[in-house]
């Protein structure tokens, strides 16, 4: 094995135990000695390839955020659909949704380095928003960064209350006529507007759903 591969390979743990340490204990409560300890190096070897315990908190989110926006892919004319891929990827994977809510919580909101990952994604799915919005293809009389908290915040409800899902409620309950997973297609429904997985005359369609959350912003005040 080549030096360069080595390196790599040390890396490629280093980063690995990062984003275990850092889902299981935040920012603050991540250690770099159990870090190195778990990637099976040393902690002078962690801060040879990442300064500070911020940077490969960065490092590590970063790599994260490009990976659910790739697995989601918003598109402003589906927003259901969009709701609905994040909401599939962040109950499928609750570990990397705690991963990026530690980021929310702990890194300085005020912060202006020119290339952040996480401003620049909102800021380019904003503007996403926005286009559409002046194409005449999403309701204008949005801010398009309300809709996209809205949407967010409906998307990611159930990965953000984990305490609520027993071990009782995550196994799938019978269903007349349904599958295994059934169960779980029903609490995406509402989230992503599939009719077919609700019963009743109830409108489900995302407008519908944001109008409730606040009411008079859509069809008149």
């Amino acid at each position: 094995m080549s030096t360069a591969t080595r390196a790599d390979s040390v890396r490629d743990r280093i980063v690995s135990a990062a984003k275990a340490e850092f889902s299981q204990y935040g920012i603050a409560g991540a250690r770099i000695d159990r870090i190195a300890k778990a990637a099976r190096t040393s902690k002078e070897r962690v801060y040879a390839y990442f300064s500070s315990k911020v940077a490969l908190y960065r490092f590590v989110s970063t790599q994260e955020l490009a990976a659910v926006s790739e697995a989601t892919g918003m598109d402003p004319t589906d927003l259901p659909g969009y709701a609905g891929r994040l909401h599939d990827y962040f109950t499928e994977h609750p570990d990397r949704f705690r991963l990026m809510s530690w980021g929310q919580l702990e890194l300085d909101a005020d912060d202006s380095r020119p290339h952040d990952a996480f401003r620049e994604t909102v800021t380019g799915k904003v503007e996403q928003l926005r286009e559409a919005q002046e194409a005449g293809r999403l309701d204008d009389g949005w801010d398009p960064v309300d809709i996209l908290v809205f949407v967010h915040q409906i998307s990611t409800a159930w990965a953000a209350q984990p305490d609520l899902l027993t071990p009782a409620r995550r196994r799938p309950r019978h269903v007349p006529g349904g599958a295994p997973g059934r169960h779980r297609r029903g609490r995406r429904a509402p989230v992503s507007g599939d009719r077919e997985e609700l019963t009743g005359p109830r409108p489900w369609a995302m407008e519908a759903r944001l109008a409730s959350v606040v009411p008079g912003r859509l069809g008149g005040e």
